[in-house]
């Protein structure tokens, strides 16, 4: 089995190296690190709806970088700072995976960045023979 991983040089706030890549890949499995809305090493201002379009894209760029798409996203994981987001994040997750609905959880949780949401994911496409 080999073990591809994405982005190991990537840095965060203030500059500092971050110790985990975006995603790692194994044996057609790609399991993408959490996103927020993050551009240039800064969150993003505004509030849930560009932060959650921001952060989704940023999962999108990942995937599509492996060479994966959101018909492939077996289960996406969701954090949200504030639980009255839920709804509009709903709407907004809908306009990028409806097509193809993953599994999915979502929990209120506090943000270790200044965020209103997180999502992470893994996705499966059988290797080429």
């Amino acid at each position: 089995m080999t073990i591809k991983r994405y982005g190991t040089e990537q840095v965060g706030a203030g500059g500092k190296p971050l110790p985990f890549a975006r995603a790692v890949e194994a044996d057609g499995w790609l399991h993408v690190s959490g996103q927020v809305a993050m551009e240039k090493g800064e969150i993003i201002e505004g509030g849930i709806i560009p932060q959650t379009h921001k952060a989704i894209a940023n999962l999108l760029a990942i995937l599509e970088e492996a060479g994966y798409g959101t018909e492939h996203v077996v289960r996406c994981g969701v954090w949200l700072d504030d639980p009255r987001d839920f709804w509009t994040f709903n709407k907004i997750y809908q306009e990028y995976f409806g097509a193809h609905p993953p599994a999915r959880a979502c929990v209120q949780s506090a943000m270790m960045v200044d965020c209103k949401v997180e999502i992470d994911c893994v996705a499966y496409k059988p290797k080429e023979s």
